[in-house]
């Protein structure tokens, strides 16, 4: 407490046994300590605007874990905003809402995946069409099938992954009624039902399952030479990572094991199965869903 009054109590921290209060902490240090004091009401609605503001990334996320905490204890309702991915990473996919605008004004769009929110409120790239795909699997599988069949659809659009395929319902309804600031195609992997407003990736299947299968009965060309790899050892790893019951396992089993990068070895596979196993219809009708999006078709 101070002299200035009891209704002006000042936060005290400690660390490595030294305490210090308020008068010499910064301002993200002063604002997560008094959210972490309060004494909050059971059942009680809490909003928190800007959550993360003069906080370090991983004081961020702690400060978003030690709420949590206080919320089931207390069996609260916290609302915060953010700008911060770090705080995203940290809230389940049904906690995330995104405020869209769009021609018609704002549209709430629940479930989304931290990229999806910061790449919508980052304004530094200016693509003519927005390209939309549950994750960044599909995201590198429809980069080289646009890239298989002219190169400019690619560079002249932004690929978003947006997380849960309900996102992706949400967002296909929105750009069948032309709620978009600009042109929008909304992808689904192939083992979604068909859906208003989106389209579905070639293949049939989730994008691990159609690219492994497929380059499997071909003999996985191209792979272990793009790698830099054995063409024996590859074969064997990949083969093997098939046999795990999680597609969603395969590539980190498989990157793992070859020492190289996930996101190398899955743009390799994607590359591999553009060029040597997708079919020419396939290619042409995804590549003219972008070319009339971007002709305002």
């Amino acid at each position: 407490m101070t002299n200035a009054g009891d209704d002006k109590p000042i936060p005290v921290l400690q660390t490595d046994g030294v305490r210090y209060s308020g008068f010499h902490q910064g301002a993200g240090e002063i604002a997560a300590a008094e959210l972490l004091a309060v004494d909050y009401p059971k059942y009680g609605i809490i909003l928190i605007d800007e959550v993360e503001t003069s906080l370090h990334p991983r004081a961020q996320r702690r400060l978003i874990r030690d709420l949590a905490k206080i919320a089931a204890l207390n069996e609260l309702q916290i609302v915060l905003t953010t700008h911060s991915p770090y705080v995203l990473d940290e809230l389940p996919p049904e906690a995330r809402i995104y405020l869209m605008d769009g021609v018609e004004g704002k549209t709430v769009v629940t479930g989304v995946s931290p990229e999806f929110a910061m790449t919508r409120m980052d304004d530094e790239i200016y693509p003519e069409c927005d390209l939309y795909v549950e994750d960044p699997r599909a995201s590198s599988l429809l980069g080289e099938i646009l890239a298989s069949q002219d190169r400019s659809l690619l560079t002249r659009s932004r690929i978003i992954a947006f997380g849960a395929a309900s996102v992706g319902v949400a967002l296909g309804q929105m750009a069948h009624q032309n709620r978009f600031p600009r042109p929008s195609v909304v992808f689904l992997d192939g083992d979604q039902l068909p859906a208003l407003g989106c389209s579905i990736l070639p293949g049939g299947d989730a994008p691990e399952r159609v690219v492994f299968e497929a380059l499997s009965a071909h003999g996985w060309p191209d792979v272990a030479t793009r790698l830099e790899r054995g063409h024996a050892e590859t074969v064997d790893t990949l083969n093997q990572a098939m046999h795990l019951a999680n597609h969603h396992d395969w590539v980190r089993y498989a990157a793992d094991r070859l020492t190289v990068s996930g996101d190398l070895l899955w743009q390799t596979l994607a590359s591999s199965w553009t060029k040597n196993c997708a079919g020419d219809d396939d290619k042409t009708a995804v590549a003219e869903l972008v070319r009339d999006a971007l002709n305002g078709i």
